[in-house]
């Protein structure tokens, strides 16, 4: 990393990425300049910048510091369409992104992980397994943990890379050595001109795998069948609707494994975690260490003891013969209907919230049959309503509180209450995590109906 001694790096985006960015150059002795459309006030985790020296450009982005950069890093989820960006890229600055930084830097295979819904459960679910055989693996990307992290660790075996379209967006010579797509279905289109475009940015993952690398691939879904036409990389697929000669299949209540003459069976009901898309997740996760020789019985051993993420069909309690399910990391549309999938009737949904674009209309089959309430909150209920309200009986919420109010006197015992959003949380709150715990407080604190 002495090539970037001395260097002016503009870092873009002061959350956890552009920070750990910006000690990782300091200890390089480049020129930093950390650089947030934000105020100062509103940024956290500065105080992990204290005794460096670097740069402020707080509360815009100063196109002169970006077009006198020698180089430019775009945190995940910044897109490269800011002015001060497009001016530096039209002055010829190298304009990257903090997954092509840290994965340059870092000699370790990398198994990289995307699709609409299903990448974070997969993703640590991976991670599990492979410390479980005994791989000295790190696990972050989108996830949380920002891949700059992982330059530091020392004898690392593989990179399990969860990757955001917006991750995707900057990548250049990126290079896994396995890479997943698990499903496409209509998201963030209030960044995307279409669907086209959401796709390209995901297929961005494939562009520089060869024939000796592996693609792991949803054969039930056809967008990514499609995508499968393109790719040089070997495929390797998944499916839980057909028959397999080669890969991951679904045969009655088994997983079936085939691959190079082995067979292997997996009990489905020894899972700890639910539903046909789960099953997808387990399937996809299991495949790049059987590839690479780790045990099937330790494999299925590990995926058995994965009880799921926080946030993402969560159940937070059972009050009044009614069960309480937090699945606020449910941000997109094709979440909800897999979350509402694996429910069974009556469910009242609890959702809404900055609206992305996308059509509702999609949820009008899965809401007809399991969902008699419908609770709307945020930016997006107006459109909702109009989209599902001949669906289901609809009823607006002033705030969280109020929908888990609602929530509690519509609901009849046997039934289901789901926080399912199928939008980003930013109209109200700071992050899905936060309107996960709002959720999760408000519904803590219910009182039984005998004691109301």
């Amino acid at each position: 990393m002495k090539r970037y001694q001395n260097k002016k790096i503009v870092v873009v985006g002061a959350g956890i990425s552009g920070l750990a960015l910006c000690r990782l150059l300091a200890e390089r002795a480049a020129c930093i300049t950390l650089s947030d459309r934000q105020p100062i006030e509103k940024i956290e985790g500065l105080d992990q910048l204290k005794g460096l020296s670097i740069r402020f450009d707080f509360g815009g982005h100063t196109t002169g510091l970006f077009t006198a950069a020698d180089l430019v890093i775009l945190s995940p989820g910044v897109p490269s369409t800011i002015p001060a960006v497009q001016a530096a890229a039209k002055q010829g600055v190298a304009i990257i992104g903090e997954i092509e930084f840290a994965a340059s830097e870092i000699a370790a295979p990398i198994i990289g992980i995307t699709g609409t819904n299903g990448k974070s459960t997969t993703t640590a679910l991976l991670g599990d397994i492979l410390e479980a055989c005994g791989k000295n693996s790190f696990v972050g990307g989108n996830l949380g943990e920002p891949l700059t992290n992982a330059i530091m660790v020392r004898d690392l075996e593989w990179l399990v890379v969860e990757l955001s379209s917006f991750q995707l967006e900057t990548i250049d010579q990126f290079h896994p050595r396995y890479a997943m797509l698990l499903n496409i279905s209509a998201d963030h289109l209030d960044r995307y001109a279409g669907m086209s475009d959401y796709i390209s940015a995901k297929v961005r993952l494939f562009e520089n795998m060869t024939k000796d690398d592996m693609s792991i691939l949803n054969a039930d879904d056809p967008a990514v069948v499609k995508v499968a036409e393109q790719l040089l990389s070997y495929p390797i697929w998944f499916s839980t609707r057909q028959h397999l000669p080669e890969g991951m299949s679904l045969k009655s209540d088994e997983i079936i494994w085939r691959w190079q003459g082995t067979i292997e069976s997996f009990p489905v009901g020894q899972l700890q975690i639910k539903g046909l898309h789960n099953i997808e997740n387990v399937m996809a996760a299991m495949i790049p260490a059987l590839c690479e020789g780790c045990r099937a019985e330790q494999v299925w051993k590990s995926a058995c003891s994965f009880k799921g993420l926080p946030h993402r069909m969560e159940l937070i309690r059972t009050l009044d013969g009614v069960e309480w399910v937090n699945d606020s990391k449910g941000t997109n549309i094709g979440s909800v209907v897999m979350s509402l999938a694996g429910l069974t009737a009556p469910v009242t949904l609890i959702a809404g919230g900055k609206d992305k674009g996308g059509d509702f209309r999609i949820l009008s089959a899965a809401v007809r049959a399991k969902v008699p309430v419908l609770i709307l909150i945020g930016e997006a209920a107006e459109r909702m309503e109009q989209a599902l309200s001949d669906c289901s009986e609809t009823v607006r919420a002033e705030n969280m509180e109020h929908a888990v109010s609602l929530a509690q006197k519509l609901t009849p015992a046997g039934g289901t209450v789901l926080l399912s959003p199928g939008c980003s949380s930013f109209d109200m709150f700071g992050s899905y995590i936060e309107r996960s715990e709002t959720f999760a407080r408000f519904v803590s604190a219910l009182k039984k109906k005998e004691e109301i």
